[in-house]
Order: C-alpha cells, then sequence, then structure tokens
C-alpha cells in the first residue's frame, strides 16, 4: 500500500498533543493573557480576542492549540491569585518560579483599577451590600462584573490590613502590598473617603474625576488628619483631628459668604490645575456643610 503524507490536519493535532504537557522551571505567563483574565473575559472570549489580534498567523499554529495555551494560562493566574492576596509571599514560595520583576508586573497589574469603576464606590462603606450592587456598576461602568468583583475585594483587602497598622498610611499600603508609589497613593485615596465615609456623589461634585479626589485626599491627609499631627497614631493616620473638626466649624461663613468663597477659591487655584484647585476648595465646602453631623461626635 502507498505511503501517503499525513495531511495539515494530522500534524496540528501532534503540535498540540506535544504542547498540552509543559516541563520547565520558569513559569510562562502571557502579559496580554494575564490582561484578560484581570479584565474578567472567560477563556472563550479570550481566546476569540487573541484570534482576531491576528496571532494565529503570527506564529502559525491552529484554534485548538491556542484554546489550549489560554487555558493552561488560566489555571495558572488562578492558582497564584491567592498569593497575590498577600504579595510578600509571592517572592517566597517556590510552587512558581517568577523572575523578580515579573514579579512585580504581576502585583502592579492585580491590584490595579479602573478609574470609572472606583469613581462609582469613592466613599461607599466597603460592605456585602455595597458588592451586591455591582452589577449596576458593571452596566454603567461597561467594567465586567467578575472584574468589578476583583477589584472591591481588592479595595476591601487593603482596608482591612492596614486600618489596625501605625504610621503613614500611603506607606504601609506600599510596604505590605508592594505597590508602586503612584498605586500606593491612589490607594490611600480610596481607604481616606471610606474611612470618613465621604459622600463623593454629592452633585456639586460629579464634574471631579478619581485623579481630583485622589490629589485632594492626599492634601487633606497631609495637613488635616490625625496622622499630620502625630505620626505614630494606634491605627490608620487619615481620621480628621478632632481640635481641627472644632474650628472648621468658625470657616462655615465661607459657605453663605458668596464673595469670601470666591476670593478663597481664586487664591487656592494660583499655583494649580483649576479644575484640582477648584475640587480642593469645593471638597472642602461640602466638608464645612458635614461639620454639623459631625459636631455629636466632637466634644464641645
Amino acid at each position: 500500500m502507498a505511503y501517503s503524507a499525513p495531511d495539515s490536519a494530522d500534524k496540528a493535532l501532534r503540535m498540540a498533543m506535544e504542547l498540552d504537557v509543559f516541563v520547565g522551571n520558569t513559569t510562562i505567563m502571557d502579559e496580554e493573557v494575564y490582561q484578560l483574565w484581570l479584565d474578567g473575559y472567560t477563556v472563550t472570549d479570550a481566546v476569540s480576542m487573541r484570534v482576531r489580534s491576528g496571532i494565529l498567523e503570527q506564529w502559525g499554529a491552529c484554534q485548538a492549540v491556542l484554546e489550549s495555551d489560554t487555558t493552561d494560562h488560566y489555571r495558572t493566574f488562578q492558582m497564584a491569585e491567592r498569593l497575590l492576596h498577600c504579595p510578600s509571599k509571592l517572592a517566597n514560595q517556590l510552587l512558581f518560579q517568577i523572575p523578580p520583576q515579573r514579579q512585580a508586573m504581576l502585583i502592579e497589574r492585580y491590584y490595579a483599577f479602573d478609574p470609572a469603576f472606583v469613581r462609582e464606590l469613592l466613599g461607599k462603606k466597603l460592605s456585602k451590600g455595597t458588592k451586591k450592587d455591582l452589577d449596576d456598576v458593571s452596566t454603567k461602568t461597561g467594567v465586567t462584573l467578575k472584574s468589578c468583583r476583583r477589584q472591591f475585594d481588592n479595595f476591601k483587602r487593603v482596608f482591612k490590613v492596614v486600618e489596625e497598622m501605625k504610621g503613614p498610611l500611603v506607606e504601609n499600603i506600599k510596604q505590605h502590598f508592594l505597590l508602586s508609589d503612584r498605586l500606593a497613593r491612589d490607594y490611600g485615596a480610596i481607604v481616606f473617603f471610606a474611612n470618613i465615609r465621604f459622600e463623593t456623589g454629592k452633585k456639586k461634585l460629579q464634574y471631579l474625576n478619581f485623579e481630583d479626589f485622589a490629589f485632594c485626599a492626599g492634601q487633606l491627609i497631609q495637613n488635616w488628619t490625625v496622622g499630620a499631627v502625630d505620626s505614630m497614631v494606634e491605627d490608620m493616620d487619615v481620621d480628621l483631628d478632632k481640635e481641627f473638626l472644632q474650628d472648621l466649624k468658625e470657616l462655615k461663613i465661607l459657605i453663605t459668604d458668596k464673595d469670601m468663597l470666591d476670593q478663597h477659591k481664586r487664591s487656592g487655584v494660583r499655583g494649580h490645575s483649576e479644575t484640582r484647585a477648584h475640587g480642593c476648595v469645593d471638597l472642602c465646602v461640602c466638608l464645612c456643610k458635614s461639620v454639623s453631623c459631625v459636631r455629636d461626635s466632637v466634644p464641645v
């Protein structure tokens, strides 16, 4: 009987079978697939998006190989996720051989968040009730529900870890979760507003985005909080100083005197972006208006 060369389908099948099992010392983690996993896409959706990117033509592979590769990556990410909940463990474990620079990438991306999503949650209590409303937030922001839940759990995890820690909030976040300076400051803002339960959804503040609030939070933490007075308070250094809140009542005259308020805004704008400076002033005004709510907790 004459010998016939195997067709391309047979070759692809053998290739897929050869690639199903991989043995190596360094854990392979594709950054693009990792981002798809973080964004909450299923394996099927991720494969479709990778096909549309032209990866099959680029590598000369078939879709079966791509599906196997994507499934393997997703399985690896799910196994590593528990380590990402406490990033310091990632460097001290033996299950995954991951270079330090790749570890930093995994951590930074895992704790990254969508600005539109965090803007919806900023200042709200990080409770089960808020988590139940994530379906609506997902629909409004276009962020997948799975990604919303991951980001919410990250916010809550960071809050729970640092709320009983002494010392500067941002530095504690940076050291415990191994985040970059910028991301640690952003989480500091999230924790700050969650701690004081300030409603950022007020109509007067709708024009402010998350970056504006993060800048304001940094200024408030640096100048208005207990930590600004005592660097080693018993817990988080972001509680508003009680004596300062007493003095803040006297500034309520700014709210009723429009000319004085406008003059104060003009002074605050100097040296800063106009939107951000006005945002800080508007935020302070809202805090002044809320001071009567704080009065019950502040001895007169």
